[in-house]
């Protein structure tokens, strides 16, 4: 009997996971059409500048911030502020100040991201 009374809960969660699961993957977020998870892995060569305020950005970091910001400025945000980039231990403070310490002309410099403001 108890089995029986599972098997509505079970199609429940089956719809509503596969609803969200379509609604993700054919919605333009912040990163355009691609996921934040593949935008934050794009920006895998700015890792230790993001982690260091001290540490040199290398020149393929820049050039991928750069790229971003011509094309998504907002994903950026969105990028520092996912829970993949806090599972990789960034640090949003320090990441947001990449974009000036690559001299990035175009940045967005004075807009907010969470409680961060683009320097």
């Amino acid at each position: 009997m108890a089995r029986n009374s599972l098997v509505p809960f079970s199609i429940l969660m089956v719809l509503v996971i596969s609803n969200g699961l379509v609604q993700e993957a054919s919605a333009a977020g912040e990163c355009g059409r691609t996921p934040v998870q593949s935008a934050a892995a794009s920006l895998s060569p700015c890792l230790g500048a993001a982690k260091n305020a001290r540490a040199k950005v290398p020149p393929a970091c820049c050039a991928k911030v750069n790229a971003l910001i011509r094309t998504a400025p907002r994903c950026l945000c969105a990028v520092l502020l996912s829970p993949v980039a806090k599972q990789a231990g960034i640090m949003p403070g320090t990441a947001i100040s990449i974009p000036k310490r690559c001299n990035i002309r175009n940045r967005p410099a004075g807009k907010k991201c969470g409680r961060y403001t683009v320097p």
